[in-house]
């Protein structure tokens, strides 16, 4: 019977034909394997658009909304209403320009500021005393 050693001895040409031949297979089934498909190239903007969508509904349709009202205050002012200014000034509105707006803030006390100034009715004010 002959030993382990010396039957690799003799069939080490036939062993080393097979392992070449498994590493070459073996290659060649991993560079036939495809690769995962790559996504197409419209799904990368994906995330971009999801972004843009939520700053749009978070932050600048509020913003747009929020001005539209404003603008929509500042149009219907007339004498007469009880306004604040952005500066925090009580006073009541004795005359109107396009531009400039004259209020009363005290008996025969007149100031007159910019329209754009006047941040919100009295009367908003007082809802909010009564709300908290």
């Amino acid at each position: 019977m002959k030993s382990v050693t010396n039957l690799i001895k003799d069939q080490w040409p036939n062993l080393k034909l097979f392992f070449a031949t498994f590493v070459v297979v073996a290659s060649a089934e991993a560079q036939t394997a495809a690769a995962p498909e790559a996504a197409p190239a419209w799904m990368q903007f994906v995330p971009f658009a999801v972004i843009i969508a939520v700053f749009y509904f978070l932050l600048i349709r509020p913003q747009a909304q929020k001005q539209k009202e404003a603008q929509a205050f500042l149009s219907s002012l007339k004498v007469g209403d009880q306004v604040i200014t952005q500066a925090g000034i009580l006073g009541r509105i004795t005359s109107l320009s396009e531009q400039i707006v004259t209020l009363e803030i005290a008996a025969d006390v007149l100031i007159k500021v910019i329209r754009s100034q006047i941040l919100m009715p009295q009367s908003a004010l007082q809802t909010k005393k009564e709300g908290k």
